[in-house]
């Protein structure tokens, strides 16, 4: 019996002797677990900006052997030298194109430049001897940085069309040619301007 009662003594004084635990304690710490575990929210992408397209209109304009040019709408240039040359067809280096309905003819070609800044020998090549007689006084105007050159012309290629205009230029390592035919001499000016404006080549 003495036995007895010394174990139930040792007993309460062991179970007091353990620690007791704090609810405040375990509270926050499963507060903390529960907080690690949680997915942490992804921040929103960068916005990366994209260009915008500028819109170009491409109706009245041809492009092709690295280099284009304006023309009237209803219009289309064709390859001359492919049909002339038994399907050997323009190139950069050298080309004839031409344009026609009822009421207008364009012929343009190019070459490479011989190294000159003056476009003048130009005209002497697109202008037909005996057809075409330039008139009036020879324009020069400076046109985003390249050297043009414009005359008006008469032509008796076909009487339908007996008026015009012919104009020259340099671009990069080419030199450049255009012609017109129209049935009265208003026409001519603006039909060039429309083409030059809307040139563009490699430079």
């Amino acid at each position: 019996m003495r036995y007895t009662f010394f174990f139930l003594g040792m007993f309460i004084v062991t179970a007091c002797s353990f620690p007791k635990t704090n609810q405040n304690s375990q509270l926050q710490q499963a507060v903390a677990a529960t907080l690690a575990a949680m997915p942490i929210s992804t921040s929103a992408p960068v916005s990366t900006p994209y260009p915008t397209p500028t819109p170009f209109d491409l109706a009245g304009l041809f492009c092709e052997y690295q280099f284009c040019v304006g023309h009237p709408v209803d219009m289309a240039f064709y390859d001359v030298s492919a049909q002339q040359n038994l399907g050997t067809p323009s190139n950069y280096g050298q080309g004839l194109i031409a344009a026609y309905n009822a009421g207008l003819f364009i012929q343009m070609v190019w070459q490479l430049s011989p190294g000159s800044a003056d476009p003048q020998f130009m005209l002497d090549l697109i202008l037909d001897e005996g057809l075409d007689t330039r008139v009036g006084t020879l324009e020069v105007k400076l046109i985003r940085d390249m050297n043009v050159i414009y005359s008006p012309i008469t032509s008796t290629a076909t009487p339908l069309l007996p008026f015009g205009g012919s104009g020259a230029w340099i671009c990069g390592d080419r030199a450049f040619a255009w012609k017109v035919y129209t049935a009265d001499e208003a026409s001519a000016p603006a039909l060039f301007e429309n083409a030059i404006n809307r040139f563009v080549c490699p430079r």
